[in-house]
């Protein structure tokens, strides 16, 4: 006959990995199912954001503090481009990790190098979240960017 106690351990143990995975995920389900069919392969950072390297960068990560600029292409999942800016002669430029940009970038740009250039998954919780950004980002949207890193200067 087996304990009680066996039983419990076994279905701990089985029941474990499902529940730290979902502990993790920040996409809500119907785009976790989006997301794994367009980009399987897209890398996870610690904080859930996704990512593939599309060209890597040379030099050392950007830090917070520095100053960025960036061309980017944003889109919702549906692929509706919110928001663009590709001139290289005026890229978007800004502080990182000041909240002058959304967390998921804050966040993704600080495992970036100057010259990458990476396709970018937001979970809402790391972009708009519950508010959004009317018109044109509804609530909690998953937001997909290609980020090309233009420039890097240092805070000294």
């Amino acid at each position: 006959m087996i304990s009680a106690r066996l039983v419990a351990l076994a279905c701990a143990l089985f029941a474990a990995p499902v529940l730290l995975h979902a502990q993790r995920e920040k996409l809500p389900p119907d785009d976790y199912d989006i997301v794994m069919k367009q980009w399987p392969n897209a890398k996870i950072s610690n904080t859930g954001i996704r990512y593939i390297v599309e060209r890597p960068g040379t030099g050392p990560q950007i830090a917070a503090g520095d100053i960025v600029s960036v061309n980017y292409i944003g889109a919702l999942l549906s692929g509706k481009v919110f928001d663009k800016q590709l001139d290289p002669k005026k890229p978007f430029t800004f502080r990182v990790g000041r909240g002058l940009v959304i967390d998921g970038w804050d966040q993704i740009l600080q495992l970036m190098s100057p010259g990458s250039k990476w396709l970018v998954i937001v979970p809402p919780e790391l972009a708009y979240g519950r508010r959004g950004s009317p018109p044109r980002i509804p609530e909690y949207a998953t937001l997909v960017f290609e980020v090309e890193i233009v420039s890097v200067k240092r805070e000294n």
